[in-house]
């Protein structure tokens, strides 16, 4: 609990039995999270046998997709507060204090992967994904007459769950670019957003979104897209 506010944590799951069960106990650990949600989105390997030996509640996602298991834990989560985070190890329980000290005067607090300190020595943030996050967070900005913003793909993030009850039904992304249009919606419907610093860590096992050049590019560009797709419609 946060005052009398419930905190659920969405970790979306696609083959992460290394560290699911390590990831839910951090949440767990921070001392304010009451529930976590585990969406197994079709894992090959044991995600959900680990996953259901913690305090999460593991629940399916059949279509295949990172916004499809977001959108699906987005839905299935309880709390007053709902935070969206990583179940690989980059990221650190702990930092949920930092989103939620900011939730009382914002809506919606996203994570920013920029601060030099914070970024950890084994973490993916070379010199393109980082360039082209800020790139494409600030194209998002001017676009949509947003606060500064400065990385388009961090999962963490937090949002009350009245604010997520006027952008859900506007839903449409089941890629890895839900991310930024989640930020797009809230920004058309004039959420107060903001972001804050957060920890970036090297994640056990190989990430299936930015692990490539060409994986990163592809996300790039359907990031740029999805802007490009509601400020003109």
């Amino acid at each position: 609990m946060y005052g009398t506010r419930k905190v659920s944590v969405v970790l979306p799951a696609y083959n992460e039995e290394q560290y699911i069960r390590e990831a839910v106990e951090d949440f767990f650990a921070s001392g304010v999270v009451d529930e976590v949600i585990v969406v197994d989105n079709n894992s090959r390997d044991r995600t959900a046998d680990e996953a259901s030996r913690t305090r999460a509640r593991v629940v399916p996602e059949v279509k295949q997709g990172y916004g499809h298991a977001l959108r699906r834990g987005l839905r299935e989560a309880s709390g007053d507060l709902i935070v969206l985070a990583e179940p690989d190890g980059t990221f650190i329980g702990r930092d949920v204090l930092k989103l939620l000290a900011y939730s009382e005067d914002f809506e919606m607090v996203c994570g920013t992967r920029t601060t030099r300190e914070l970024i950890w020595t084994q973490a993916n943030m070379g010199w393109f994904l980082r360039v082209g996050n800020w790139a494409v967070a600030k194209m998002i900005q001017v676009l949509y007459g947003g606060p500064s913003l400065s990385d388009c793909g961090c999962t963490l993030r937090l949002i009350h769950r009245e604010a997520l009850a006027r952008i859900q039904p506007d839903f449409s992304v089941g890629g890895s670019h839900f991310l930024p249009e989640m930020v797009i919606l809230a920004l058309k419907k004039n959420l107060r957003i903001i972001e804050v610093p957060v920890n970036y860590r090297g994640r056990v096992g190989e990430s299936k979104i930015t692990g490539s050049f060409a994986g990163t590019l592809r996300t790039g560009l359907r990031m740029i897209g999805i802007a490009v797709k509601y400020r003109l419609s």
